[in-house]
């Protein structure tokens, strides 16, 4: 099917009565680090519950820093963000949880498997019996079950990813934020990989915002993609990928994803020659 295509500038304005308000959302939010670098110019965006959307484009124009806006892991210098219609002090609670899957597995070296996945819930302080059921269910859902007690070095680079992917699950996130976490890994374990988290986000009823620099991986998990352009980072089109789930080898290699996939080649070219523009001005 066609992807509908609309231009940045028409995001959603945020209603404090909105029935439906979205997961997270973006208005007006621009970021100058202290440095004086500008990482992204005003932005309005917004994600909805069920979608996984897609942050796509060129080193440096602002797709790390956008996801670490909605996990509030920065403030933006100008402009508003909210979770579920409200501030971030009211995200944490059942229906309102976020999880952050970073672009290395970040794993404690000294400990075992299931005590790496449960430590969100060690330092919320939940009842050890509660925390073990939830990491054993955390780790089924990523297939490790019967690692439990390795140590990260004895598990492969995909495993381990699944184990930084467990422990974010553990906490049972409504928005699950993903900075490029497949990026180093070789293209069998990665196409693997996209096929498990879209069976956990279709399960799980996940909302997603995913990082990364793969164009085809991007075409293949995402309801939706956001290109963005650099110098500075700014939203250039938001592409609706309005094709059915569960997607499967057979669609990776069809004329409907070859399609998706030439609409963003092309987008993203824009998105360097705009960047290379804009930086190329004195």
């Amino acid at each position: 099917m066609d992807a509908r295509h609309h231009e940045q500038g028409e995001g959603p304005a945020l209603s404090a009565t909105a029935p439906d308000a979205p997961v997270v959302a973006f208005a007006g939010v621009d970021k100058r680090f202290a440095n004086g670098t500008e990482a992204l110019a005003p932005v309005d965006f917004a994600i909805r519950r069920g979608e996984l959307v897609t942050l796509l484009g060129p080193s440096g124009c602002g797709k790390s820093t956008l996801l670490n806006l909605a996990a509030g892991l920065l403030t933006p210098t100008h402009g508003e963000i909210r979770w579920w219609d409200g501030p971030l002090a009211s995200t944490g609670v059942a229906g309102r949880r976020i999880a952050f899957v970073f672009q290395s597995p970040t794993l404690m070296p000294w400990a075992r498997v299931a005590a790496n996945v449960r430590l969100p819930l060690d330092l919320a302080h939940v009842p050890r019996a509660a925390a073990d059921r939830a990491v054993g269910d955390a780790l089924a859902l990523v297939g490790l079950s019967a690692f439990a007690h390795h140590l990260p070095r004895e598990l492969s680079g995909g495993m381990q990813m699944r184990v930084s992917i467990a422990r974010a699950l553990v906490t049972a996130p409504d928005l699950l934020l993903m900075d490029e976490p497949f990026g180093a890994l070789d293209e069998f374990t990665r196409q693997r990989l996209d096929d498990e988290l879209s069976a956990l986000w279709r399960s799980r009823g996940l909302t997603v915002l995913f990082v990364t620099h793969s164009i085809v991986e991007a075409v293949y998990l995402s309801t939706r993609v956001a290109v963005m352009a650099a110098r500075p980072g700014r939203v250039l089109a938001d592409i609706v990928i309005d094709e059915p789930f569960p997607r499967g080898d057979a669609w990776r290699v069809s004329r409907a994803a070859a399609a998706h996939a030439q609409r963003l080649s092309e987008l993203v070219a824009h998105a360097n020659r705009e960047g290379a523009d804009a930086g190329a001005q004195p």
